[in-house]
């Protein structure tokens, strides 16, 4: 590679670095070339940018990085590397967890997500388990709904509760006025004529 080559290389890595939330760092090597392509491709469907890179040119790219210093990710960067970015925290980590149920790699490096550091493949599931912002959001939503739907509930509970007894109410009087021993034609019989 060129002295050109690698400005070039670098940039692009820079390119696809910058201002990214979520930045993992894994090892796909041992997957053969099917494999690869089929990680690729799920990856794909999960809005995941994958890009393999030299370790060299992924460091200096970092380190070209303005407000964010990556260097406690450079130790891991040995053997083959590939950069994995998305928008969603938690999806880099499922989708390697997931793809290793049937292979070996690939083995998380190291990540950024939410302005932290994770070092070493121990971390995957504490990053897989990180919530997702609209899983959040959801989560938030569902707290907030929660006391509404009780209070409008109760709410709802109570004036049907008051609607029941003000029929009894309005019941209740009209019966002792007339009272049920007497029929309608007795009570005619019975009033007084008027005066003329």
């Amino acid at each position: 590679m060129t002295k050109d080559q690698k400005v070039v290389a670098i940039q692009e890595i820079k390119d696809l670095l910058q201002g990214a939330k979520v930045v993992y760092v894994a090892d796909l090597d041992g997957l053969n070339a099917a494999k690869s392509s089929d990680f690729r491709r799920q990856a794909f469907k999960n809005n995941i940018k994958v890009k393999v890179v030299k370790n060299t040119l992924l460091q200096k790219a970092m380190e070209q990085i303005d407000g964010v210093d990556f260097s406690e990710m450079f130790e891991t960067f040995k053997g083959n590397s590939a950069v994995l970015i998305s928008e969603t925290a938690n999806a880099p980590a499922k989708l390697i967890k997931d793809f290793r149920k049937k292979e070996e790699k690939p083995a998380l490096k190291s990540a950024f997500v939410q302005e932290t550091f994770y070092v070493g493949d121990n971390n995957l599931e504490t990053l897989a388990n990180i919530k997702s912002r609209e899983e959040m959001i959801g989560e938030i939503i569902g707290l907030l709904q929660s006391p509404i739907q009780r209070v409008v509930s109760a709410l709802q509970n109570k004036s049907e509760a008051s609607g029941e007894a003000a029929t009894e109410e309005v019941a209740t009087p009209a019966e002792e006025e007339t009272p049920a021993t007497e029929t309608p034609e007795a009570a005619a019989e019975g009033e007084a004529p008027a005066a003329e």
